[in-house]
C-alpha cells in the first residue's frame, strides 16, 4: 500500500473517549414518572434534557448504555452550516425560503455552542475556523459555483469563491463559509451534563427501552421490565427504538465512514476541508496532550456492503502521508449516520397522531450542529415556544422528490439482499480460520458467522438480524457483523452495537 511501514493502531479507538473522563450513572432499578422522558444519551437527548431542566421541567434521561458513547463520541465534532454541497440542492427540492430556514437553524447551532462555552467558561478546545468544500475536478467545479450562488440567493455569512486552499491538496477551486467551528463534543456535553443533575436531572445508563405505549401519558418499558411514565418524551436514539409508525428505518440510508487522528509531519494550518469529490477526504485538527493532531475523515459506504472495511483506514492513511506526513497514528475509528433520501432530518412529533412523543434522527453526517440544532427545536416545542423550523424538518414530510424514489429503489434493494443473504451457503469452515480473523461459516448446514480472537477461542452467532432477519456481513475493520439492509451493527459476541435491532444475536453451539 505505502512505502512507509503502517502506523495503523491494531484496534479502533474514539479520540474524544479517551480523553474525557465522563461521570458514570446507575441502572433504572424501578417504575419512574417524569415530565419528559429522554431516551438516546447522545448529543439530541443531553442538550434538550440541559434546555428544559433550566426552564424547571422534570426529565429523566435513559441510555442503552453509556452515555455519549454512540455516534457523538465518534465524530469530528465540526460545528457548522456547511454541509457538502447540499444548499443548491435544497433549493431545487424545497425552495429557497426552507433552504434558507436550514442554514439559518444550523447557523444558530453554532452560536448557541459558542456562547454557552464563552458564558459558562467550558474548556472544550471551542474555536472558530474557515470551512471550505473544495475540488480538483472539472466536473465538480459546475457544481461548486452552483453551490456558492445559493450561498448569495440564501445570504450565507462570510462566504467566498476563491481558486486555491491553504493545505497542500490538489484544488482548482473552493468555497468557503466563514466563522464556523471545531470543538470537543464530549467535553462540552459532560459540562451540561453536570448542570443538568445539579438542577434535578436524572440520568441512567445500561437502561435500554424495548417498548413505548403512546397516550395522554406516554409509557417506556425497559428490558428489565421498568416503567417510566411521562407527560413527553424524546426519542433521540441514532434510529428511533419504537418505529411502527414512522418507518424511519425505511427512510434512510444508514453509512459507515472513517476517522484517523494523525500526528502529522508538516504544520496543519488550521481551517476546516472536505472535498467535493469521491472518495470524500476530511481535514481538521484538534489538541492531544498539548500537541495538534489532524483528523483525516472519509470514504463512506453503505453498512454492510464491504467485508474488507480496513482498507479504507489504509486509505486515509496514505492520503494522510501525501499532504502532511505521517508521524504516528494514536487513534483510529469509524461512525455510522443515517442519510435521509432528501438529506434533512426528521426532527418533530414521531407521527401524524401523536403530539407529545417526539423523535430527531438522520443527521446526514453532520450532528453535531443538526444534533443541537433538534434539541433546540424539540425544547421549544415542548416548552410551547414557536420554532420558525419546524415545517422544515417536519417528520411526516413525504415529497415525490427525491424521497418518494429513492424510498422504492432503497427498499427493493433491501428485498433483494434478503433474498440473496437467505440463499447463500458459506464453504468456510470454523476450523480454518485463524486467530483473529472471522467470516460466515456452515455450521450444522445453515449459514452462521465466526470469530477467532487473538487468544484462539471461537465465538459463533447466528447471522440472521434481530430487526427484520436479513443476513449479516463480517466487517473486518470493526470486527462486528453488520446488515445491508437497514444497518444494524452487533459485536462479535453478538451484542447489539447499532440499531434499529433491538435484541442481541443468537449465540450458536458447535457440535
Amino acid at each position: 500500500m505505502n512505502n512507509y511501514n503502517s502506523k495503523l493502531p491494531q484496534f479502533p479507538e474514539p479520540y474524544w473517549l479517551k480523553t474525557s473522563e465522563l461521570p458514570t450513572f446507575p441502572k433504572l432499578q424501578e417504575d419512574l414518572k417524569v415530565d419528559v422522558a429522554v431516551v438516546g444519551g447522545g448529543i439530541t437527548g443531553l442538550t434538550s434534557a440541559f434546555l428544559l431542566a433550566k426552564a424547571g421541567v422534570k426529565v429523566a434521561v435513559i441510555e442503552a448504555g453509556s452515555i455519549l458513547n454512540g455516534t457523538t463520541g465518534h465524530t469530528t465534532a465540526k460545528v457548522t452550516a456547511q454541509h457538502g454541497l447540499i444548499y443548491d440542492e435544497l433549493i431545487s427540492h424545497f425552495g429557497e425560503e426552507k433552504a434558507r430556514l436550514y442554514y439559518q437553524a444550523n447557523y444558530d447551532a453554532v452560536q448557541f455552542v459558542k456562547n454557552i462555552a464563552k458564558e459558562q467558561q467550558i474548556d472544550c478546545g471551542f474555536s472558530e475556523e474557515d470551512a471550505y468544500i473544495y475540488t480538483n475536478s472539472e466536473q465538480e467545479m459546475e457544481m461548486l459555483l452552483k453551490e456558492f450562488k445559493a450561498y448569495e440567493k440564501l445570504g450565507v455569512n462570510g462566504s467566498e469563491y476563491v481558486s486555491e486552499v491553504p493545505i497542500p491538496v490538489e484544488a482548482k477551486a473552493a468555497i468557503v463559509m466563514r466563522n464556523q467551528a471545531q470543538f470537543h463534543p464530549l467535553k462540552f456535553l459532560k459540562h451540561l451534563v453536570e448542570r443538568f443533575t445539579e438542577m434535578g436531572g436524572q440520568i441512567y445508563e445500561n437502561t435500554t427501552a424495548v417498548d413505548m405505549e403512546e397516550g395522554s401519558e406516554p409509557v417506556v418499558t425497559t428490558r428489565d421490565g421498568h416503567k417510566v411514565r411521562c407527560n413527553q418524551m424524546i426519542v433521540s436514539t441514532h434510529f428511533p427504538f419504537y418505529d411502527l409508525k414512522g418507518f424511519y428505518f425505511s427512510r434512510m440510508k444508514p453509512e459507515r465512514s472513517y476517522v484517523l487522528a494523525v500526528k502529522t509531519e508538516k504544520e496543519f494550518p488550521g481551517g476546516m476541508f472536505i472535498n467535493a469529490e469521491q472518495p470524500t477526504r476530511s481535514l481538521r485538527y484538534t489538541d492531544w496532550n498539548g500537541e495538534k493532531i489532524v483528523l483525516f475523515g472519509g470514504d463512506s459506504h453503505a453498512v454492510g456492503h464491504k467485508t474488507n472495511t480496513h482498507q479504507y483506514y489504509e486509505a486515509l492513511e496514505a492520503f494522510a502521508n501525501k499532504t502532511f506526513g505521517v508521524k504516528e497514528i494514536p487513534f483510529r475509528w469509524s461512525a455510522q449516520d443515517p442519510i435521509p433520501f432528501d438529506k434533512v432530518p426528521f426532527v418533530g412529533p414521531y407521527s401524524a397522531s401523536t403530539d407529545n412523543i417526539f423523535v430527531a434522527t438522520g443527521y446526514r453526517k453532520w450532528g453535531m450542529s443538526n444534533g443541537i440544532n433538534a434539541a433546540i427545536m424539540l425544547s421549544d416545542q415542548i416548552l410551547k415556544k414557536d420554532t420558525p423550523y419546524k415545517e422544515v424538518f417536519d417528520p411526516q414530510r413525504f415529497n415525490a422528490d427525491p424521497e418518494l424514489k429513492k424510498f422504492v429503489s432503497t427498499n427493493t434493494h433491501v428485498a433483494q439482499m434478503l433474498v440473496k443473504g437467505k440463499l447463500e451457503r458459506p464453504s468456510t469452515q470454523t476450523t480454518s480460520l485463524e486467530n483473529d480473523e472471522g467470516a460466515t461459516v456452515t455450521v450444522n448446514g445453515k449459514r452462521a458467522g465466526a470469530y477467532r480472537d487473538e487468544n484462539g477461542q471461537l465465538h459463533v452467532v447466528d447471522t440472521t438480524c434481530t430487526h427484520m432477519g436479513c443476513e449479516l456481513e463480517w466487517n473486518n475493520g470493526e470486527r462486528s457483523w453488520d446488515c445491508p439492509c437497514h444497518g444494524s451493527r452487533f459485536s462479535y459476541k453478538g451484542d447489539v452495537l447499532e440499531g434499529p435491532a433491538e435484541l442481541p444475536l443468537k449465540k450458536v453451539d458447535i457440535d
